[in-house]
């Protein structure tokens, strides 16, 4: 062997090993078993091993295929046309999304390693950074249903092809299984039709593990009456889940439910695409392709076994979902039977009339579908909607008003500068007759 070639020849650790070996089996120092048992091969693949040491020397420990193109290196013209898709519909895709949707649209089988790499030879994924700050590690619930999470994630989820539009999502703790949700924005009616669309699946979770946001839990100071009657003020979902029986966890952090914040991670980059593939651009179309495709996908591919198989769910017998997955709020019943709830009054019909109606509170419930229902003393009321607040009645004149009292303004309003009222009259005295006293003489 030249100069040249031995500075060139590099060698494993593994290999080093086998020269030092072998030299000590040629000085006669360690037997051939004993050599066997050190470099943890057999007796046959020994002597091969030391004929080719004697045959080329150092060289001949060193593997043959280094150096070498390997035969299962993908061919440069699929590796191209691989980089095209990267760069055209599949950019900003992960290397696991790329390499699923390569196999399944563009038949070019490759792990994800190959895409990672080929995407980092390109340039076109940055490597992710992660921070380093400690945080407890916590178990896995043991039941399906101990704990669910909750959240909403605002993002560019049509990238701007249609309306924009927030997402809902849920997740068992202990299984991962996760139910979505597109809603227009991030109110108290999307996050309670978001977990009536879980309990009537599923039943009632033990509890519920969400953040601070003011849907779940009220942020304001207490008011006087509160601190006067000792209740604690609670929001609407806060009220909705103590009637449920279930258990509000809040998280200090978005790192503490960090299961939910992992879904709409991948989320963020595996629906988004899939969405973009679809050219879906509506709500609608979307919930469509979450009920069919996505989450049933996500629930296959992403669930674990439970430590239990106990199922902590509860039933819903005993409560009316619709009643209490609204917003309720009290109004006092009017001496006309009427009550006044936003814009409009309402009246109370006859035949839902009873004694001590009047004066007392109703329990007014704005239910997700709209509807208007009024609850007083565990019973609902019949009512109609008999006008809006704020349009003044329709004008009765009475019989024999004059016409500057039908035309007076209303009360409060300043009368305009040509109104009678401001007129100037100028009182006119019409000569009187002097009296004939000629007669009382």
């Amino acid at each position: 062997m030249s100069e040249e070639e031995v500075m060139e020849l590099r060698m494993s650790g593994k290999e080093r090993d086998r020269i030092r070996v072998l030299d000590q089996v040629r000085s006669g120092q360690l037997k051939r078993r004993e050599a066997c048992e050190q470099l943890r091969v057999s007796e046959r693949q020994f002597r091969r091993i030391a004929g080719r040491y004697e045959e080329a020397g150092d060289a001949g420990l060193v593997h043959r295929s280094r150096g070498r193109v390997s035969n299962r290196r993908v061919p440069a013209e699929v590796r191209a046309r691989a980089v095209e898709e990267l760069r055209g519909p599949y950019k900003g895709f992960g290397p696991t999304l790329a390499a699923e949707k390569l196999g399944e649209l563009n038949g070019v089988v490759v792990s994800r390693e190959t895409v990672r790499k080929w995407q980092a030879e390109e340039k076109l994924r940055e490597p992710r950074r992660r921070g380093v700050k400690h945080r407890q590690w916590r178990e896995r619930r043991a039941c399906f249903g101990e704990m669910v999470q909750i959240d909403t994630s605002k993002h560019e989820w049509l990238e701007g092809r249609g309306e924009s539009c927030v997402l809902i999502g849920m997740i068992d703790d202990a299984t991962s299984r996760a139910a979505l949700r597109f809603f227009e924005s991030d109110t108290t009616k999307a996050n309670m039709a978001m977990l009536g669309r879980w309990m009537r699946r599923y039943g009632r979770p033990v509890s519920m593990y969400g953040d601070k946001a003011s849907h779940f839990v009220v942020n304001r100071g207490s008011t006087v009456e509160e601190d006067l009657t000792g209740v604690e003020s609670e929001s609407q979902i806060g009220r909705a889940l103590r009637e449920l029986e279930v258990e509000y966890i809040r998280a200090h952090s978005p790192q503490a439910k960090g299961r939910v914040e992992r879904l709409f991670e991948t989320c963020q980059d595996r629906l988004v695409k899939e969405l973009r593939l679809r050219g879906i651009g509506t709500i609608a179309e979307a919930n469509k392709y979450l009920d069919r495709h996505f989450v049933p996908m996500w629930n296959r591919r992403f669930t674990v076994a439970p430590l239990s198989e106990a199922d902590a769910h509860r039933g819903l017998e005993g409560h009316d979902l619709g009643a209490i997955l609204s917003n309720q709020e009290h109004r006092v019943v009017r001496n006309d039977y009427t009550i006044q709830f936003g814009k409009a009054r309402y009246q109370i019909l006859r035949r839902s009339a009873a004694a001590g109606l009047r004066g007392s509170k109703v329990i007014v419930e704005e239910r997700l579908d709209g509807r208007l229902w009024l609850r007083w003393r565990g019973r609902y009321l019949d009512h109609v909607r008999v006008g809006a607040r704020g349009a003044p009645p329709p004008a009765t004149p009475r019989v024999g008003s004059s016409s500057l009292r039908s035309s007076s303004p209303p009360r409060g309003v300043p009368p305009s500068p040509d109104h009678p009222w401001k007129r100037a009259y100028k009182r006119t005295l019409l000569p009187c007759a002097k009296p004939d006293t000629s007669t009382l003489r």
